[in-house]
């Protein structure tokens, strides 16, 4: 990319790009990491603590110390490519723009199918859930309700979801706090027998294992999913270019953080215990919770649980789905309708074909959470496995860049890590997989024959793609007054 155009802002570089303004700019850095920080749900180890404490011998917190240190490659890639190409297309467009489109169109077709399963998956999950709290109630009205709530608050705007996310997020770590002094009262009061604080919970050199490290792996790296979905608010983001690598990169930090910090009380309160009972694996965070206070705190905690995942996390899912719908039917790689825009400037169809698959695929996967649950994660690693040879690409074959470090090094341990969680992953997920690229290669195919375009748009700002919808006629310049004026106009639109 050239130095004047790695001096446009964000909205001027998607404008040189070839694509109008559409999406509302309201969006701050803060903002973004707090979609992040929501996405990946500070209290995702409550659910699981149970079968991740059982899979690493006692050592949660290595778990997500390693998925950590995993994932910050893949983070640190899309943060290379979002300040390359502030787009909400993610990968499809990092894919198309920074490889080839075709490349990016199997990008964003396998990243398709992480993004429409996701919200069903959490559906549900928090469906049954619900059924926990209310024995005897049907879980597709559960999941329905949940449905309906989320496409309410996402059709409302993105000023909706933004303060919908602040009083999720708050609520969150409101909670996280209660557990602290929970854990921290009940390990100095001598409240559970034999419960105690000590680093080979972390660390145990009599457990620690290369097998072990590499189940941690594939759990933890797993565990870290969601963080990619900032990236789909690019358009709409008013911070400085770069500003929603910041947030990726700061929104994985952060949630680790709280991961280890909560695992670690959690794995001391089990008082050295080498496995749960398949009976209590389930809830034995929960049950953790009841034996160091009291039934009522385990209980608020498991609603809490619940409506962070049903809710908050699956509302953060259906924007990042709904965007990325947008972006490829922009690209004409999906129906056109899909490109369409409420008053409140959020692509209102996506969302609402989202909520239709969701209430569709829940009636049909309910009870199946590690079918949906193969299947996303391999649309996710594969998509991401695509990005990492995008950074590479993008900067240093096409850009001639000589920072080694970012898009050499980073790329290329962050492609191998990847690659071997994908390679270890469930033969289902593999199957499945397979099987949806085989689809996208169809459609790829009959796109091809019929004579339509499966272009994402150039690969340089400054020209205007085959495949970009409503872009401006003209190519845009970088002078000052081209530039002033193009922003100026864009602005009293959006007002």
């Amino acid at each position: 990319m050239s130095q004047q155009h790695s001096e446009l802002s964000a909205q001027q570089q998607l404008e040189a790009y070839g694509y109008k303004q559409e999406l509302k700019r309201s969006v701050s850095t803060t903002d973004l990491l707090v979609y992040g920080l929501v996405f990946m749900v500070p209290i995702a180890p409550w659910a699981i603590f149970g079968t991740v404490y059982n899979a690493s011998s006692g050592m949660v917190p290595l778990v997500y110390l390693v998925g950590l240190v995993a994932m910050i490659f893949t983070a640190l890639a899309y943060a290379q490519m979002a300040k390359s190409i502030p787009l909400a297309g993610s990968v499809f467009s990092y894919v198309g723009r920074g490889i080839h489109p075709t490349a990016g169109f199997f990008a964003g077709w396998a990243i398709l199918l992480d993004y429409l399963l996701v919200p069903t998956l959490l559906y549900v999950f928090a469906a049954e859930s619900m059924v926990g709290i209310f024995p005897g109630t049907p879980r597709w009205l559960w999941a329905l309700v949940f449905v309906a709530i989320n496409t309410v608050i996402n059709l409302l705007g993105v000023s909706s979801l933004k303060l919908a996310n602040r009083v999720f997020l708050l609520i969150e770590l409101v909670f996280v706090a209660v557990f602290v002094v929970i854990a921290i009262v009940a390990l100095t009061g001598g409240t559970v027998p034999g419960a105690s604080f000590s680093t080979d919970q972390v660390w145990d050199p009599s457990k620690v294992s290369a097998p072990l490290i590499a189940s941690a792996l594939s759990i933890a790296v797993l565990s870290f999913l969601g963080f990619d979905g900032i990236s789909t608010l690019s358009e709409e983001s008013t911070g400085r270019r770069g500003g929603a690598g910041l947030a990726m990169v700061l929104a994985l930090v952060i949630v680790a953080f709280l991961f280890v910090l909560q695992t670690w009380l959690a794995s001391a309160l089990a008082a050295g215990r080498d496995a749960f009972p398949d009976d209590e694996v389930g809830n034995a965070f929960f049950s953790i919770v009841e034996q160091a206070s009291s039934s009522g705190w385990a209980t608020a905690f498991f609603a809490v649980n619940v409506l962070a995942v049903g809710i908050a996390n699956a509302m953060a899912a259906q924007a990042a789905t709904s965007r990325l719908l947008f972006s490829m039917s922009r690209d004409r790689q999906l129906p056109a309708f899909l490109h369409k825009l409420n008053g409140r400037q959020v692509p209102q169809n996506a969302i609402i074909v989202v909520s239709v698959l969701s209430a569709i695929l829940v009636l049909f996967f309910v009870g199946q959470i590690d079918t949906i649950s193969s299947l996303v994660n391999f649309g996710a690693l594969f998509g991401f496995m695509l990005l990492h040879v995008s950074v590479f690409v993008h900067h240093v074959v096409k850009g001639r860049s000589r920072n080694w470090l970012l898009h050499l090094v980073v790329p290329l341990v962050g492609f191998l890590i990847i690659g071997y969680v994908l390679l270890n992953a469930a033969v289902e997920a593999k199957v499945g997989g397979i099987v949806w690229l085989l689809v996208g290669a169809a459609v790829f195919l009959y796109y091809r024959s019929t004579g339509r375009s499966t272009e994402v748009g150039s690969e340089e700002p400054g020209t205007l793609g085959e495949g970009s919808v409503g872009g401006p006629t003209t190519t845009p310049t970088t002078s000052s007054s081209t530039t002033s004026t193009s922003t100026t106009s864009t602005e009293k639109g959006q007002r």
